[in-house]
């Protein structure tokens, strides 16, 4: 597996990296044993760096990691969030950015996972009674204190990047990024290249639509984020399967699988581009994982981007609920 640079300090890590979500049910059901499998799968693959939250299964996900690090000795690179705060009897949403918040958070993401620090660190979500310096001030702290080595934001427009990084160095900013959702080219993926920043890519398969099966709305659970997703509902759905086509088809003449052509084009998109699939299947992480050997043309990429131009996809990215926490910057 090829590496990557992920923190300022020079700390590199697998090229793709893995997604955790899953494990929390966030697309299904969960397998506890199953995402064990997946883990020692990503272990044998080289893949080492693991991406979570707490909000993840309100701790689900961050239990079964903790629960597989106690159990298994490992050299994982681990990243999780803080942010976002849900009500676990009604389901309220909201946002906190304060000190006293993301401290507490932070350590009840150490407890879980079963570590003293964590390798990176990320606000999940940004409050904006806050402003972004003083928050930024917030996790200098934290790194000071030996509880995360680095320090990164989710969802953040270039201009609050640009904010953060004027209080000190910000190792990392996360974004939907794939060949399905292309928001940042519009100014993130620059702008983190100016700064030195990694741009870690969540959702690098379109949620499940950039692999060579096309999943099925009748088959999503009422917990699957994408039953009310605007892409996956009539007549976006069927309009964004015909398009794909066309690329799962240009996959196949290539021998190689969609999933790992779409995560060759985000890899393509920068070297310091690192996507994180999410799954909970072994197999999945190995076609995803094969993703990282190809070396796509400038021929390719040109033919990729006439088949999925960029702004192809019918639909918008979020239903007006879902668009409440990420910044909007075009």
């Amino acid at each position: 597996m090829k590496r990557r640079k992920l923190l300022c300090s020079g700390k590199h890590v697998s090229a793709i990296g893995l997604g955790c979500m899953s494990f929390s049910g966030f697309y299904g059901p969960a397998d506890e044993a199953q995402a064990h499998n997946t883990l020692a799968a990503a272990k044998n693959m080289g893949i080492d760096l693991l991406d979570t939250a707490n909000v993840y299964g309100l701790g689900l996900s961050e239990e079964i990691i903790g629960r597989f690090l106690k159990r298994n000795s490992s050299n994982f690179t681990i990243a999780t969030k803080a942010g976002i705060w849900r009500d676990r009897k009604h389901c309220n949403r909201g946002y906190r950015n304060d000190a006293a918040y993301l401290r507490s958070e932070l350590e009840g993401s150490l407890r879980r996972l079963g570590v003293e620090r964590v390798d990176l660190f990320y606000v999940h979500r940004r409050d904006h009674s806050l402003e972004i310096e003083d928050v930024m001030g917030t996790l200098l702290d934290l790194k000071s204190e030996g509880k995360t080595a680095g320090i990164g934001f989710s969802e953040i427009a270039p201009a609050s990047l640009r904010r953060a990084a004027t209080v000190g160095p910000v190792d990392a900013v996360q974004s939907e990024y794939s060949l399905w959702s292309r928001q940042p080219d519009l100014g993130l993926l620059q702008t983190c290249h100016e700064l030195g920043v990694t741009l870690v890519a969540y959702s690098p398969l379109g949620r499940g639509m950039l692999v060579d099966q096309t999943p099925d709305p009748a088959q999503f659970s009422d917990q699957d984020f994408r039953k009310s997703n605007p892409r996956f509902l009539p007549p976006n759905f069927e309009l964004n399967v015909a398009r794909l086509a066309r690329f799962k088809a240009y996959a196949a003449d290539h021998s190689v699988s969609a999933a790992a052509l779409a995560l060759a084009w985000s890899l393509a998109r920068g070297e310091h581009i690192i996507p994180i699939p999410g799954t909970r299947s072994a197999d999945h992480l190995s076609e995803c994982a094969a993703g990282a050997s190809i070396k796509l043309s400038a021929d390719m990429m040109a033919e990729i981007e006439i088949i999925l131009p960029c702004g192809w996809a019918h639909g918008d990215r979020y239903s007006n609920a879902q668009w409440n926490g990420p910044e909007r910057y075009c």
